[in-house]
């Protein structure tokens, strides 16, 4: 009995503008020793510039290329039918001050959104019937309530966005992350799916 070549797509590749894509790069596979080697060398397809930023490549084109070189092999497919290879084309700089000035929008709107919604439920008159209960004493500004209720809204947003700048709190993910995950995975199963004719490729 023939040893089988068990084949694996990824679900997603980076690499550079008119980079030759090889079957290592886009499966996980096995086999026997050198010939696996071997395999995993083997040109799948070559990045053009007409390609865009996202190329999908069909399993049926890696069977097609596979079989042209070993016709006798017994294939084992498992995994995704498709992958997305992303061509990771070179960024341009950001412009400080088109950054300080997002920034700088992003922290009015927040905070008015913040301000919008504490009068909306009357945050004010609450605090100052907490304190009156507390201490039987009335005030306008109870400051020894209100600071640390401030403090605790940065530390909460802190806390549930598991980031401080560029540091995480733990290794679990964050909502946000979360919901960019699942975004992308939508954003590839649509272009899979509506992939026309000029996305189909040729094997070499």
């Amino acid at each position: 009995m023939k040893d089988a070549l068990f084949l694996r797509l990824r679900k997603r590749l980076a690499v550079k503008p008119e980079a030759m894509i090889t079957l290592g790069d886009i499966c996980q596979l096995f086999w026997d020793g050198k010939r696996e080697d071997a395999l995993k060398r083997m040109p799948i397809y070559q990045v053009k510039p007409t390609d865009g930023n996202l190329i999908v490549i069909d399993i049926m084109q890696v069977i097609q290329r596979v079989r042209s070189v070993y016709p006798e092999v017994e294939l084992e497919i498992q995994g995704a039918p498709q992958i997305i290879v992303e061509v990771l084309n070179p960024r341009k700089k950001a412009n400080p001050v088109l950054v300080a000035l997002v920034w700088l929008l992003l922290f009015i709107g927040s905070g008015l959104a913040i301000m919008n919604f504490h009068t909306d439920v009357s945050m004010r008159e609450v605090h100052e019937r907490i304190f009156y209960l507390i201490t039987g004493e009335q005030s306008k500004q109870p400051l020894w309530l209100q600071i640390p209720y401030s403090i605790g809204i940065g530390m909460g947003m802190i806390l549930f966005f598991n980031h401080i700048f560029e540091k995480k709190i733990n290794e679990e993910p964050s909502p946000l992350e979360v919901e960019l995950f699942m975004y992308q995975q939508s954003l590839d199963q649509y272009y899979i799916q509506n992939e026309n004719k000029e996305n189909q490729r040729t094997k070499l």
